[in-house]
């Protein structure tokens, strides 16, 4: 028997000019049958980006969603400007949550600072400025698919060490403090995670590039050397159309693969409050495990 066309099924539009993502209508996720949930997993192995207009999620549905994909690392944190007192974190005040922020603009891989990298996420708008605040997406399958030969054969058997501490540091992120307000894991705690720079997706068998502001240290080469190749991958694999930034509308909801797709988040007018929930959905250590970690500490990897 034919299989259903799923883009039909699920009215889902292919983002236009892109390598990868696509919108998905007419869907709410807070209601889907298991043979529609299916469906939408394929699409996301496929698309790697799903995004879903109008779906204003509240706290335990966006978490039921997250946790169809999988574990969750963390069931949600609020990626926002606002201050627990309703204040909003301006530029000036340059803390250790606005170097954080600062830090996500960064492109950049989610957990892979962590023992086990994590899976994928979901995120949504509660509150969006009026201008600027886009999430960009980067196409790392694509990416290494546009390489040429002699590059692929040069990278695929190197491994980097990936460190919050190290890209933090470059923003003036003190990050041996313990009492300051942003402590995560990956700023102070050891030992540093190595990870190859090319790797298999679990799932769909493509290769990806694994790269991104937390990866530094290639061993084997000099620290120069290392930080180079490192920034011209990330110069060449975060351009057209490998790229896709979104606009966010407040309701907005998207889940990516954590596994093939960089992302980073992009400038705003912090004199008006921008308010985002992240879900992180946890690796599979099968798959998503580090392959060591140095002997030192991550405060010492910089």
């Amino acid at each position: 028997m034919e299989e259903p066309d799923m883009a039909r099924t699920l009215g889902i539009e292919p983002l236009a000019g892109t390598t990868f993502g696509a919108v998905v209508k007419g869907v709410k996720v807070t209601a889907l049958d298991d043979a529609t949930w299916r469906e939408l997993h394929a699409a996301w192995l496929q698309y790697a980006l799903l995004i879903f207009p109008d779906q204003h999620l509240k706290r335990a549905e966006q978490i039921a969603f997250a946790r169809r994909f999988g574990p969750l690392e963390f069931e949600m944190a609020a990626i926002s400007n606002v201050k627990a007192d309703g204040s909003l974190r301006i530029e000036a005040d340059n803390d250790d949550v606005m170097k954080i922020l600062k830090g996500n603009m960064g492109w950049h891989c989610d957990s892979t600072y962590m023992p086990v990298q994590a899976k994928g996420a979901v995120f949504s708008a509660e509150v969006v400025p009026s201008i600027g605040g886009r999430t960009g997406f980067a196409d790392m399958r694509a990416a290494w698919d546009a390489l040429d030969d002699a590059l692929k054969a040069r990278i695929e058997t190197l491994s980097a060490y990936h460190s919050l501490h190290h890209s933090q540091s470059k923003l003036g992120h003190q990050t041996n403090k313990r009492d300051g307000e942003y402590s995560g894991y990956g700023l102070h705690d050891g030992p540093v995670p190595l990870r190859q720079l090319v790797k298999v997706h679990p799932e769909t068998g493509r290769k990806s590039l694994l790269i991104g502001r937390h990866a530094h240290n290639i061993p084997g080469m000099d620290k120069a050397d290392s930080e180079r190749l490192l920034q011209e991958l990330v110069d060449f694999a975060c351009q057209p159309p490998r790229i896709y930034h979104h606009d966010w509308a407040a309701g907005d909801a998207v889940v990516w693969d954590n596994r093939c797709l960089l992302h980073q988040a992009t400038p705003w007018d912090m004199t008006q409050p921008r308010v985002m929930w992240h879900s992180r959905i946890a690796g599979d250590p099968r798959s998503e495990a580090a392959l060591g970690g140095s002997a030192v500490s991550a405060a010492a990897s910089g």
